[in-house]
């Protein structure tokens, strides 16, 4: 499959890039280009079609009385393949994130809030897993979501995973929740990229403010 390609192709920059950070200086660097082994070519950086940006609401941050969203923070945006396998390589991974952890990877200037005018009228799709069990899945759809596999990968806002006590949630957020059509491709793509059996539910934003345990507008 196309996207099974691209992803292995992506993947391939892992072991070049999860022993060294390319935004840290090591001995011997200066500010220049570092050489590739052969002689005369300069190594160029693999740039990315977006900026994308990650961003984590640290749990013990958080206050009962503190408004949503006011503890997050972005950590880092990439723009290159090389970029986000150093940043990955060097973060916890949904199964070591402590409980009540939130770690986003969103489009640069997008920020993951309802409240967001990108975010506003949109909506997402969710898949849930066991406690320590959503690592692949979120690697997975990081890579989709950086190499541009979605057909409609415009209303592509970003995604999320949750961490809570028992469970893991990955998030897909989109811009416009009324495309039917376009959300319908997005939720069958990332079911079919994951190699998720179970049927999984696509959630209007503005009905998931109105109430807990919104019903599900979409399913696939």
């Amino acid at each position: 499959m196309a996207v099974e390609e691209n992803l292995k192709s992506l993947s391939t920059k892992e072991e070049e890039n999860k022993n060294r950070n390319p935004n840290l200086k090591e001995e011997g660097d200066d500010d220049t280009t570092l050489p590739s082994p052969k002689k005369g070519i300069m190594e160029q950086p693999h740039q990315l079609e977006h900026l994308w940006t990650f961003w984590f609401d640290n749990p013990s941050a958080k206050s009962k009385h503190a408004t949503w969203g006011s503890s997050m923070r972005a950590i880092y945006t990439f723009s290159t393949v090389e970029q986000f396998w150093s940043l990955y390589n060097n973060i916890y991974h949904p199964s070591k994130l402590a409980v009540g952890a939130d770690f986003h990877c969103f489009k640069y200037k997008i920020e993951p809030k309802w409240e967001d005018p990108v975010c506003a009228n949109g909506g997402k799709w969710s898949v849930t897993f066991h406690r320590g069990k959503s690592d692949r899945s979120w690697l997975y759809t990081l890579l989709a979501l950086i190499g541009e596999q979605f057909r409609y990968g415009d209303e592509i806002c970003g995604a999320v995973v949750n961490v809570r006590g028992r469970q893991e949630k990955i998030a897909l957020w989109t811009k416009n929740a009324t495309n039917e059509t376009a959300q319908i491709s997005i939720g069958q793509q990332w079911k079919e990229l994951l190699g998720h059996k179970e049927t999984i539910g696509f959630i209007f934003h503005e009905d998931a403010k109105r109430e807990r345990g919104a019903k599900k507008s979409y399913t696939v």
